[in-house]
């Protein structure tokens, strides 16, 4: 006969554990971002990104009728990219 034993904490703690890193990658799964989006996702504010980036005509950007929206993959390469060219200051 065989008894098996199971520890519910560990079993629970695993369990989230490996729900929250699916989570993040969902989360990392959005196809296009707003400006809210792009602002949220980098941390950097609006002027910010007007001035170093969203004006270059390499920067990857479409206009939807009245608005903008970013290809969320491609913006973050682009930007990991750019930002390793930054000039220190």
């Amino acid at each position: 006969m065989v008894e098996v034993k199971l520890n519910q904490e560990y079993i629970e703690s695993e369990f989230k554990k490996e729900l929250s890193k699916r989570l993040d990658q969902l989360e990392g799964q959005t196809l296009f971002w707003d400006m809210n989006e792009l602002l949220r996702q980098t941390c950097m504010s609006v002027n910010f990104l007007k001035e170093h980036f969203l004006y270059e005509k390499d920067f990857p950007k479409y206009r939807v009728g009245k608005k903008w929206v970013f290809p969320a993959k491609e913006v973050s390469e682009y930007l990991l990219e750019r930002i390793k060219q930054y000039p220190y200051e």
